[in-house]
């Protein structure tokens, strides 16, 4: 890669990531200060980072893991060796940085001083490996122009992330769009340019790797109601209204119906019908609306589960810990 100039730095977060590793590292701008913050990796991780030219730190896993809190430390320690930074690219470890990112990212935030993130399409590198990976590389396509949040990728002012002091730590998720709600009431906004960003490998093979990662999903929702759930944001208040209803009330009241009477069983065909409404919405997805409309429905029960284990621990006040799917 060509040298970026300009006071940028780049914080990189992974476990285990490997090959994954070395080609996020190869994809970032020679003479970058980059920081790679390892969250107890057995392979040959922070040694590849090391010979990269990285700095290094190791995420106490005495503590509950976050990539909330592998964030933070990263970059209070890139500020810290290089102080003059302007600005900080996130990325996750198994994801690589696209060749025309950085030339499209940094000058959008140098000409506008009232940004203080800029995102834009991340993107599966194995989008056929699997029908699981090909829904990931749909969700991430969210619409350009001003946006409510940015993902895990982004590059962010540094004067903005230090005037919220970061992400938060506790969070096991979502703690993106929370960090992004803080800098939109500081009166900053947030922008996804169209360019690609990153090229991400979910390696989600298994049903059961997506239903975790659907199950973190609504863990995210509750926890951020708990957090923004009211006015003015509503933040995430409708996705878990709408989870609630569809993974947990509406089983349990056919469920009640069919008690007094067996042939309330019918009342299931609406769960087919939700689906069909969501097939024929999918204007956009050519190649796996079926796929996408069945996966949809089916996440309304993860969604549910993730929802009802952050309640229960709330109730019984349980640390929280990461749900992780690879």
């Amino acid at each position: 890669m060509n040298k970026l100039n300009g006071r940028l730095g780049v914080v990189i977060i992974g476990r285990n990531e490997g090959a994954r590793l070395m080609r996020c590292l190869e994809s970032i701008p020679q003479d970058t200060p980059i920081v790679y913050v390892d969250s107890g990796s057995s392979d040959n991780s922070v040694a590849n980072a090391v010979s990269h030219g990285a700095i290094v730190e190791a995420l106490d896993t005495q503590l509950p893991f976050t990539a909330a809190r592998a964030r933070n430390l990263g970059w209070k320690k890139l500020l810290s060796a290089f102080n003059d930074l302007e600005y900080i690219q996130f990325i996750d470890g198994d994801c690589y940085f696209d060749d025309h990112w950085f030339s499209a990212a940094k000058p959008f935030l140098d000409g506008n001083k009232n940004y203080a993130v800029c995102c834009g399409r991340r993107q599966e590198i194995y989008r056929s490996a699997s029908v699981y990976n090909t829904l990931c590389d749909i969700e991430w396509n969210t619409p350009c122009g001003d946006a409510k949040s940015c993902g895990g990728d982004a590059l962010i002012r540094v004067s903005a992330l230090m005037r919220v002091n970061g992400y938060l730590d506790h969070l096991i998720a979502g703690e993106e769009p929370e960090m992004c709600i803080r800098l939109r009431r500081e009166g900053f906004y947030i922008r996804r340019i169209d360019c690609a960003m990153t090229w991400h490998d979910a390696a989600i093979n298994h049903f059961s790797q997506w239903w975790q990662r659907s199950v973190r999903c609504g863990f995210a929702y509750a926890n951020g109601v708990a957090l923004h759930g009211f006015l003015p944001e509503k933040h995430w208040l409708k996705e878990t209204a709408r989870a609630l209803f569809w993974g947990a009330l509406l089983p349990c009241i056919i469920a009640a119906l069919t008690l007094l009477d067996v042939r309330s069983l019918w009342l299931l065909s609406v769960y087919p019908l939700l689906m069909l409404k969501i097939f024929l919405g999918a204007s956009s997805i050519k190649d796996v609306k079926l796929q996408w409309s069945f996966f949809m429905v089916v996440s309304k029960f993860s969604e549910c589960y993730g929802i009802l284990k952050y309640l229960i621990g709330r109730v019984f006040r349980r640390t929280s810990r990461i749900i992780e799917y690879k």
